[in-house]
């Protein structure tokens, strides 16, 4: 057991001295070297109990492969960023937003709207990365919390994720235990709906009595209106990204392709501003400024010189080279979760907390915290939603229950802690996009966080907690209990 445990205990003392000596800064570098010396440790361990170096190097290699789809879909959003600035898409989404949405309610308002627009595409990471980006900005215009703003993003778009028969966590739980989609989701209503209530509750209670003035607002809309030519039909690429997720279109492919709509809009609609972006023309054609400005905000976004020092600071991003370091993050992170794996230290550590459960409480607090755990030692979410799924179904039928309330607790764990950790890939995606360190948008993800402790509760309470025998078809109508 001590063996075990040796890499966890010398990363967690490696990430407390990286935080520690960095601070806020601890993720852009010193993180990831930990996670690196970590899996060396653990090699290490593996070398003792048989396991020999090429075997070790795979497990990492392995590792890192499970993070490839989502590092090609972070990459991407750099790009779509770049180019939905220079079009104006996005500050066309500010320069709107601004005049319909209240300061007073921003953040409920942004929680409920990225709800409902996840519930219907089923992505998490698109809502982040379209509506989440010109909410983000809004925030900045009314001068509200940008901490706040980002925990209102991700508590709605996971809420919606949660509940959409399209998202890859939703049948990746239901899969992993053998439940029927349409149940499972079914009965992730009992801890899903409550959570996201109280969370709304707290982000209307929140408000905002230091919003900006409707003269700073509309000095703001002026400046944009500066620098690029607004108009509702600068809204049409994220339309068409909304449109093909809604169809089922590959994310990847899909952002691509919503990336290059909104560069033909930038040729079209703001030719100017990107031939400012290009620089000089020297030798260049115009035609050929065009593209060099286009190709810039792909690779390394957009760089805003309006003279407003706000707003510059709003729209200078995207790019791919600005999702590099949390794409150095989550390598080394997936790197660290599949030494883990191979070596069977992961397994082990999960064996091993089944030792204590002797009750529903416990087991389903057991299989909350070992998601968690999961979560940050694979740093990965369907890892942690896959392990534990596979481990626990026994479990869970032995005691009686049905697999329903391990598929529930998965998602209320798994899924939704994962944004809260920064070397996992939702959490390091959802900071990398929103401009927002995990640790920072964490303590105000209040759906996210509310949710593992209402399951826990519900089981010390033994409250809808379905049995074995119950069958598993209809929505409940009245709270379920253990026979």
């Amino acid at each position: 057991m001590p063996l075990a445990l040796t890499p966890i205990i010398f990363l967690v003392a490696m990430l407390a001295c990286s935080v520690y000596l960095f601070g806020s800064d601890s993720s852009y570098g010193a993180n990831q070297i930990a996670l690196v010396l970590a899996s060396c440790v653990a090699a290490l361990v593996g070398q003792r109990t048989g396991i020999r170096w090429r075997e070790c190097q795979q497990g990492i290699v392995d590792g890192i492969g499970v993070g490839l789809g989502p590092t090609l879909i972070l990459l991407s959003v750099g790009m779509l960023i770049g180019t939905w600035i220079l079009s104006g898409t996005v500050p066309a989404m500010i320069y709107y937003g601004v005049a319909v949405l209240d300061p007073s309610i921003f953040y409920a308002a942004s929680a409920a709207i990225c709800a409902i627009v996840a519930i219907s595409i089923g992505s998490s990471w698109t809502v982040a990365g379209t509506l989440g980006i010109g909410l983000m900005g809004i925030a900045g215009s009314f001068d509200l919390s940008p901490a706040i703003t980002a925990g209102a993003i991700v508590s709605g778009a996971y809420f919606g994720d949660k509940l959409s028969p399209m998202s890859d966590t939703t049948n990746l739980a239901s899969a992993a235990t053998g439940v029927d989609l349409f149940d499972h989701i079914r009965h992730m209503l009992w801890t899903t709906v409550p959570s996201f209530t109280i969370a709304l509750l707290i982000f209307a209670l929140i408000g905002s009595s230091e919003a900006a003035t409707p003269e700073e607002i509309a000095a703001l809309q002026d400046s944009i209106r500066q620098e690029f030519d607004i108009g509702l039909h600068l809204l049409f690429p994220l339309l068409v990204m909304l449109g093909l997720v809604y169809k089922r279109f590959p994310a990847y492919p899909a952002i691509i392709v919503s990336a290059l709509v909104g560069a033909v809009f930038a040729l079209i609609f703001q030719p100017d501003t990107v031939r400012g972006l290009a620089g000089e023309a020297g030798e260049l054609g115009s035609s050929f400024l065009l593209i060099k400005g286009v190709w810039i905000s792909l690779f390394n976004g957009y760089v805003s010189n309006s003279g407003n020092e706000f707003l510059d600071a709003l729209l200078s991003k995207g790019g791919m080279s600005s999702m590099l370091n949390t794409v150095w993050l989550i390598i080394s992170a997936l790197g660290f979760g599949g030494v883990l794996e191979r070596t069977g230290i992961l397994n082990y550590l999960l064996t091993l907390a089944l030792k204590g459960v002797n009750s529903v409480a416990s087991l389903v607090a057991t299989t909350v915290g070992t998601c968690i755990a999961a979560n940050i030692l694979a740093a990965d979410q369907f890892i942690a939603v896959a392990l534990p799924g596979r481990m626990y179904k026994d479990e869970y039928e032995r005691h009686g229950l049905s697999r329903l309330n391990l598929s529930r607790t998965l998602e209320d764990s798994a899924t939704l802690t994962s944004a809260l950790i920064p070397w996992n890939t939702c959490g390091a995606y959802m900071a990398a996009t929103l401009g927002v360190a995990t640790m920072s948008y964490a303590p105000f993800a209040f759906f996210n966080l509310l949710c593992p402790v209402i399951a826990i509760i519900y089981a010390f309470f033994n409250f809808a907690i379905k049995p074995a025998e119950e069958p598993a078809t209809g929505a409940p109508a009245a709270a379920e209990t253990e026979a």
